[in-house]
């Protein structure tokens, strides 16, 4: 994987511990499935239109998720490597768990910049260099969004759209009016 290539990775791994990853924390207990946290519909068709946009593709892998600000440490960098990481990033995972919740297809199209700092004939990653790679990445990305966008079908044939079925632990007759006001959107229709 080379900066300017695009991964669209299908795991991740969370290394982050002050993110909110949750709608349900008060009022209603719920535990949905995220065992296979990309919707496969949306990335092959991300997959195929980047592909059809030039761009060097990597189905699958797994991205790892930092908190941040700062970049890894040489001694991270290698472990992430070891792992099998296949790219690092300080977004997308709670995002991916949110969707997930609100039963929206969700996708990762990773615009790689850099090798991090584990690279020995590169140099360790720079704000400067992931910004230029971020900036030549960006004209790609709104190509390939573009294309997916007008690609994806009406209807989905995944089942994103119900992973909230029976993910609910709470009994319905413990759950307050305020938290079934609150997350209507989300779980009115299994609450019913």
């Amino acid at each position: 994987i080379r900066p300017m290539d695009i991964v669209l990775p299908d795991q991740f791994f969370d290394r982050t511990s002050r993110r909110v990853s949750t709608f349900f924390s008060d009022g209603i207990v719920a535990h949905v499935a995220f065992a296979d946290p990309i919707c496969p519909e949306l990335s092959g068709h991300l997959a195929s239109v980047a592909r059809g946009a030039g761009a060097r593709v990597h189905e699958g892998g797994t991205y790892l998720c930092m908190e941040g600000p700062q970049f890894s440490t040489r001694a991270e960098s290698h472990v992430y490597r070891s792992w099998g990481i296949s790219v690092i990033g300080m977004t997308n995972l709670q995002e991916a768990k949110l969707a997930r919740e609100a039963e929206i297809c969700y996708a990762t199209m990773a615009l790689v910049t850099d090798y991090d700092c584990w690279h020995v004939s590169e140099e360790a990653v720079t704000i400067e260099a992931v910004l230029e790679f971020l900036k030549r990445n960006a004209q790609t990305a709104r190509r390939v969004i573009a294309g997916t966008v007008a690609a994806m079908p009406y209807a989905r044939g995944c089942s994103c759209g119900t992973a909230m079925r029976n993910a609910i632990i709470t009994d319905p007759a413990a759950i307050t009016p305020e938290a079934r006001k609150r997350l209507d959107l989300l779980v009115g229709k299994y609450l019913a």
